[in-house]
């Protein structure tokens, strides 16, 4: 068959150009990467709250495997040994001796891990809005993956093997540090232990004060913080160094998740989400307005 053929004005014949393939004909079943919206302060609010009740619900909720959990840290025990990297007990016993310096290890256990959570959380909300979901995705997520392994791998933390010298620092010192001690033992799960969330929150933390934050000392302190939360861990014997591995792997799994839905990392997205209208607009092409034929004049016969 031929070209099709159209008539113009001047009565010549011109082969039509072939039709143009729709371009979004051919992205219709291609991922996508979403846009950031301008987070909502009353959704946020019941987010998090949900979130952090589901967590707390599902971790508890995992059996305490005591046997399966005290032979899996007798087994990671050994293997920090074979690698000359078994110095849990060792910072334990030195910062146990000053006593001040170890209270204070205690209630920056319990204490810091949410607050210092939750104020960047605050602080993205109102400073970077733009990047806000894609942040909160991460950590969302860190946290999604770590009830799997609390569920598959059930592991004591150090205060609690048999045959070791460690010590729980909350029950000697009497202080309020941590929930799977003394008289809140049995309101967690106390075999609970890998991956660490304290050091997946902190890393969280830190990465995000160090990328988005204008003033160095600040930036600075960014690095300290997830530092001195694998010093405070150890040292209250509550993790092993090992458990922290495991919550940095679960927090790269995070940023990978979100470099997929977003397109990019999340702190290179635009600090401020473009509003609502602006994108609808981005996201439908323009139409070029219909063109009337236009009408042949017929001279007219007599």
């Amino acid at each position: 068959m031929g070209e099709p053929t159209v008539t113009t004005l001047e009565g010549r014949q011109e082969a039509a150009a072939p039709p143009v393939a729709d371009e979004t004909t051919g992205r219709r079943f291609l991922p996508r990467a979403r846009t950031p919206r301008r987070p909502r302060l009353w959704f946020e609010i019941l987010l998090i709250a949900i979130s952090y009740w589901t967590y707390s619900l599902i971790r508890n909720a995992v059996p305490e495997q005591r046997a399966e959990a005290l032979r899996n840290a007798d087994w990671i025990w050994r293997a920090e040994q074979q690698l000359g990297l078994a110095f849990e007990e060792s910072v334990n016993h030195a910062v146990n001796s000053v006593t001040w310096l170890i209270v204070g290890m205690n209630y920056y256990y319990a204490t810091l891990h949410f607050v210092v959570t939750l104020g960047v959380l605050v602080w993205l909300y109102r400073s970077h809005p733009g990047r806000y979901a894609a942040t909160r995705l991460v950590l969302f997520t860190t946290t999604g993956f770590a009830l799997v392994g609390y569920y598959l791998y059930p592991l004591a933390p150090p205060r609690l093997m048999n045959g070791q010298d460690f010590v729980d620092t909350v029950l000697v010192h009497q202080t309020w540090g941590s929930m799977a001690s003394g008289d809140l033992k049995n309101m967690s799960n106390q075999y609970a232990a890998m991956p660490s969330m304290h050091i997946g929150w902190s890393v969280w933390a830190g990465l995000t004060i160090f990328a988005l934050a204008s003033v160095p000392w600040v930036r600075v302190l960014g690095l300290v913080y997830p530092a001195a939360t694998l010093v405070v861990i150890v040292a209250t014997a509550n993790h092993f160094w090992l458990d922290a591995v495991g919550g940095v792997i679960c927090l790269s799994v995070g940023y990978g998740i979100a470099l997929l839905w977003y397109g990019c990392q999340p702190y290179a997205l635009p600090r401020r989400a473009p509003e609502r209208e602006k994108r609808k607009q981005e996201r439908t092409p323009e139409r070029e307005p219909e063109r009337k034929p236009e009408r042949i004049p017929v001279p007219k016969q007599g």
